[in-house]
């Protein structure tokens, strides 16, 4: 059953939970649309982001990595696909060096970790998910 894309919280008790979730949430998204992921380190965001590429038929979830160091992967299947970091990210000039208008140019998903440094301006939908680890061992995920 897809999700919807409305605000709403939801605990996941493990990183399959997590992934199954963002598989779920990615049968409702239609390009384009940025999607900001937020949440301090290990708060499940890229465990997010695997589930989402894989739910859009982008790549497998063991072809995701964090692009920490790459700060951008793209991945092309039925709709294209950028995954993004912006967590080595020092400044607007760093920003500007990577060129991410570019990455609007057509219409794709751009998932954004680190969406705080995102300073480009866009007419697209945005969909804000914040995510939190729980002492308990579970995840927070909620829909803003």
């Amino acid at each position: 059953m897809p999700v919807p894309l409305t605000a709403g919280k939801t605990i996941t008790a493990s990183a399959e939970e997590t992934l199954a979730y963002g598989r779920r949430v990615a049968a409702e998204m239609r390009a384009p649309l940025l999607v900001f992921l937020s949440g301090d380190l290990g708060a499940g965001k890229t465990t997010l982001a695997k589930g989402i590429i894989s739910g859009l038929g982008a790549a497998r979830e063991e072809e995701v990595t964090s692009p920490t160091f790459t700060l951008v992967h793209e991945f092309r299947g039925p709709v294209r696909v950028f995954h993004v970091d912006l967590y080595r990210i020092e400044g607007r000039a760093d920003l500007q060096t990577l060129g991410l208008e570019d990455l609007l140019a057509s219409p794709s998903i751009v998932l954004v970790e680190w969406p705080e440094k995102w300073a480009l301006a866009s007419d697209w939908p945005a969909l804000h998910i914040r995510l939190a680890a729980l002492p308990d061992d579970t995840h927070s995920i909620e829909v803003l």
